[in-house]
């Protein structure tokens, strides 16, 4: 396998908003080559992301464009870090179990587990070769029940299990990280009409993110605003 870079390479699924926006934008600017997706163009417009991040406009779900996703890295020659941030809450207004049905469920897993984990197969090689991370954005609702939020937080939950068992398959490190609460579109979708401004910025979760990718601990679930405590440090 060639390695076309002597830089560290990263995939970030769905770079256009959010901690991903936040997250590609700070590993190109610390000299990474980052390659994200996302499904708007226009998102992507009005991103001003810097130099060193590759655009791939596309749908996870979407067979070739994981084959589009796949070529970049193999242009590049070698992938570091693949994260799985992108991510449905599913149909909204969120329901209760009891009123969605099998188009709601493969709508939602398609999106935050069928995706993923086909992609991260077709990769493998390439982390292998870089002993690369993978990363999986998770939420606390994979571990608690919340009205409403069933189907993506079992959704979640199923993303955690099978980031953790590559680890056991393939001795890789894999994390899947607890963001806790943000400021994005996504959270705003999901609280509708209420005000969701003494949520934190993405931005504030990148360093804490970045800081478990240096230390590289053992495989496992972490909470982000815990890894100061976890890797033995003051991130504040």
């Amino acid at each position: 396998m060639t390695t076309n870079t002597t830089r560290r390479v990263a995939l970030v699924t769905g770079g256009s908003t959010g901690l991903g926006l936040a997250l590609s934008g700070e590993l190109a600017r610390q000299g990474w080559q980052v390659i994200t997706d996302g499904r708007s163009e226009e998102r992507f417009k009005g991103a001003a992301l810097p130099e060193g991040v590759t655009v791939v406009v596309g749908d996870l779900t979407d067979a070739d464009h994981r084959d589009r996703l796949r070529a970049e890295v193999e242009r590049h020659g070698r992938l570091d870090l693949l994260v799985h941030n992108a991510s449905t809450l599913g149909p909204l207004p969120m329901r209760p179990l009891a009123e969605v049905d099998v188009p709601d469920l493969m709508q939602v897993w398609r999106t935050n587990i069928g995706g993923p984990l086909v992609l991260t197969s077709v990769l493998l090689p390439w982390l292998r070769a870089a002993d690369g991370v993978l990363l999986s954005i998770s939420s606390d609702a994979a571990v608690h029940h919340y009205e409403t939020w069933g189907l993506y937080g079992a959704s979640k939950a199923a993303l955690d299990h099978v980031t953790l068992t590559y680890a056991a398959e393939t001795g890789l490190r894999t994390y899947a990280v607890d963001p806790g609460d943000m400021r994005t579109a996504m959270h705003q979708d999901a609280f509708p009409g209420e005000d969701i401004s003494d949520r934190p910025l993405p931005e504030t979760v990148v360093p804490r993110l970045l800081a478990l990718l240096d230390a590289r601990p053992e495989s496992g679930r972490y909470v982000a605003a815990d890894l100061a405590a976890d890797l033995g440090g003051d991130l504040r």
